[in-house]
């Protein structure tokens, strides 16, 4: 049987300090020693808050998904409804309060998927992942300032296109996609 003891050969921090704090990341810089003693001086920790993405699927078994430009790579990318749960919001309630935001859709039966880490080893926050059955438009987006946002609805054969050939680059949508394809035997 596998081990499921999240605190097993936990590190102890010795000291903590910030270096650095804005709304979208935080910067801190830890002192620790590890179980077999070794004391490392500078473990740097990015913090953020925790995400939400969705796979938004309609009656009709189509995929909702967004383009955008993403300016890290310079590139502009299909991806699934996602965000960041605002203070007081519970994952769910974020979930659905992107996915309506960004694309007009809602309604339908909601699940949480799976909760992810980007990077465990030096990020603290985690992605939930919602998967979204028989939503449907109800409204038109309302896009932030800072959103430029296309909506497409894609067939199963266009998303597993886009797995196989690599084209969705976002590791937090791209593992729960894979899973939904291997659960429902789309592969």
């Amino acid at each position: 049987m596998l081990n499921y003891d999240v605190n097993e050969r936990k590190w102890e921090t010795v000291s903590s300090e910030y270096l650095f704090r804005r709304p979208w990341l935080t910067v801190r810089r830890d002192t620790v020693r590890l179980p077999n003693g070794t004391v490392i001086p500078e473990f740097y920790v990015l913090e953020y808050p925790d995400w939400v993405n969705v796979i938004a699927v309609t009656a009709e078994g189509n995929f909702v998904f967004i383009r955008q430009f993403r300016y890290g790579l310079g590139e502009t990318r299909y991806e699934l409804c996602a965000g960041v749960i605002d203070p007081g919001e519970t994952p769910l309630e974020a979930a659905k309060r992107e996915l309506f935001e960004e694309t007009g859709f809602g309604n339908g039966k909601w699940e949480e998927f799976s909760v992810i880490s980007g990077n465990p080893s030096v990020t603290n926050n985690l992605t939930h992942c919602f998967l979204a059955t028989g939503v449907e438009r109800i409204s038109t987006q309302h896009l932030e300032a800072s959103e430029d946002i296309s909506v497409h609805v894609l067939t199963v054969d266009e998303v597993r296109e886009l797995l196989v050939r690599d084209e969705i680059k976002q590791s937090l949508m791209v593992a729960p996609l894979w899973k939904y394809f291997a659960q429902n035997k789309l592969l």
